[in-house]
């Protein structure tokens, strides 16, 4: 009984070392490890892919945002609109309407909100692309479709009262190819290129 018990003990000690060392090396050492590596290495996406201007932070390159006129939840004419959400982009309620692509209620609102985009862009409806009017999975997408984007541009150009054309170049040059020239479509972070606006309106 004695070398049983002794045999138990031992086993319970080992236990005990080997999670205490688990513990320390997968709770502390590895996650400081990697941490400083993206600290090192990745420091921008590792804190979030923060955007500054004049010292002040706007936003994420990688969450989404509204561009509504102050204190209102309409749309700001002279920004590029990001695509709907369902979360009104609040990072802390991310997720689809879970509405099938057949759902009544899914098809009503998708019709409602073409003709909202294609009135307050003076677009005919056939041009509103499909990113315009329905969310991402996560609704808090950052990009937005070339297509969409390009519907946008007589309506900011004329708002700003910039040339179309150089608010067209301004689409062309924050215009993201498909990753690695294969991997899903071209986009533009509507956060970049409404800052890279604001900017050219100033001048």
């Amino acid at each position: 009984m004695n070398t049983s018990f002794a045999n138990s003990a031992r086993m319970v000690g080992a236990a005990l070392r080997m999670l205490l060392v688990l513990t320390v090396l997968t709770g502390v050492v590895y996650p400081l490890l990697v941490t400083g590596i993206g600290q090192a290495a990745f420091q921008h996406k590792a804190n979030g892919s923060l955007v500054k201007v004049d010292g002040k932070e706007v936003g994420s390159e990688l969450i989404g945002q509204n561009w509504n006129l102050p204190g209102t939840d309409k749309p700001d004419p002279k920004y590029f609109q990001p695509r709907p959400s369902n979360s009104a982009y609040d990072p802390l309620s991310t997720g689809s309407s879970q509405l099938g692509a057949s759902d009544p209620r899914l098809v009503k609102r998708v019709e409602a909100a073409r003709a909202q985009v294609a009135a307050f862009n003076a677009v005919p409806e056939s041009r509103v692309p499909a990113d315009a009017v329905t969310g991402s999975a996560s609704a808090i997408d950052p990009d937005i479709s070339p297509a969409y984007a390009g519907i946008q541009i007589d309506r900011v150009a004329r708002v700003n009262r910039l040339p179309a054309a150089q608010v067209r170049r301004l689409v062309r040059d924050h215009t993201d190819g498909r990753a690695l020239g294969f991997m899903g479509e071209p986009r533009v972070n509507v956060l970049e290129l409404n800052i890279a606006l604001t900017k050219l309106a100033r001048h």
